[in-house]
């Protein structure tokens, strides 16, 4: 089977940064805002080699929201920088009344996502989010895996006219994706071939889900493996093609089971090609204070994990 390997570690936050640095430099129409976490997002080369085309709002995100959304009526292009947490649940009403409503082409980056945002707990640790955005008409839903793929999503989400919920986190991950990747909304990727099981994974995830089908190959199991890094639109036809040689599958996301991935495949395989499925998902929880590793071992979202719900989803076949 082809394995993936990697070099160093880096924070898909570096990889949005990397990203809209980019975009300052090729496309005139970007524009950045902040609520008070430059740092954090790290929007700094983007601020200093555009500073005109900055706006530091402060801890005030539902303002940004409105002003991100007025932006646009002039032709530019905002992208909104701020904690998963706060980028979502602390504005909803913004976004729903005045971006998703009137389809403004409104970037919403989130960073510091799900239980790997570690240390400071439960209040900021969102598990809600991709459900949240993804009920909304129109909202494109990105979720990526790496520096890499963050960096490529962030300047392909420019090209594309409408609002699109950007989510990244915060700790150093394996850098495993092309450098060079050309970032397409709403295709999944297919890593690894496989014959036993299909593995569609999302996020700080999709590393798991790699190192999982490796030991699964040695315990004699074929495991496909999707990187499904846009949630909305999904690539119902990456899913359903590869159910129909697996004949189950197991969704991996660093995310409530309830309104995540895992749910979206369910009601694709549930309107088209009924399959056995597991979910690796957090089980209607909030999360806690702890490290990155802790967190994930703790509440079922890594490699073993996966590979215990294969071997139970493969029973079911």
């Amino acid at each position: 089977m082809k394995t993936y390997t990697y070099t160093e570690k880096k924070d898909t936050r570096s990889g949005f940064g990397a990203g809209l640095a980019e975009l300052g430099r090729t496309n005139p129409n970007v524009v950045a805002l902040c609520a008070d976490l430059i740092g954090s997002l790290k929007m700094n080369q983007f601020i200093e080699e555009n500073p005109e085309r900055f706006f530091q709002i402060g801890i005030a995100e539902a303002n940004m929201m409105g002003i991100a959304a007025g932006l646009t009526i002039g032709g530019k292009i905002p992208f909104t920088g701020t904690f998963a947490n706060f980028s979502t649940g602390r504005v909803y009403d913004q976004i729903r009344q005045s971006i998703a409503y009137s389809n403004k082409n409104v970037k919403i980056c989130a960073s510091h996502a799900g239980l790997t945002l570690g240390e400071d707990g439960a209040t900021h640790q969102i598990l809600e989010d991709i459900g949240l955005m993804k009920m909304l008409p129109g909202m494109v839903v990105i979720n990526t895996c790496d520096y890499n793929q963050t960096k490529a999503a962030t300047i392909a989400i420019a090209d594309y006219d409408g609002p699109v919920y950007l989510r990244f986190g915060r700790p150093a991950v394996p850098v495993f994706m092309p450098e060079d990747q050309v970032f397409e909304i709403g295709k999944a990727i297919k890593l690894t071939e496989g014959t036993d099981v299909t593995i569609v994974a999302t996020g700080h995830l999709v590393w798991e889900a790699l190192e999982a089908a490796k030991l699964l190959h040695k315990k004699g199991v074929s495991a496909e493996v999707l990187n499904i890094h846009t949630i909305k639109p999904l690539d119902n036809q990456a899913i359903l093609e590869s159910v129909s040689k697996t004949g189950c599958i197991v969704s991996a996301e660093e995310h409530n089971f309830l309104g995540g991935l895992g749910e979206s495949v369910a009601r694709v395989l549930a309107l088209n090609k009924p399959t056995p499925q597991e979910f690796v998902a957090t089980n209607d929880t909030f999360g806690e204070s702890g490290t990155p590793t802790q967190l994930m071992e703790k509440y079922g979202l890594n490699c073993n994990a996966i590979i215990e719900k294969v071997l139970k989803v493969i029973d079911r076949k």
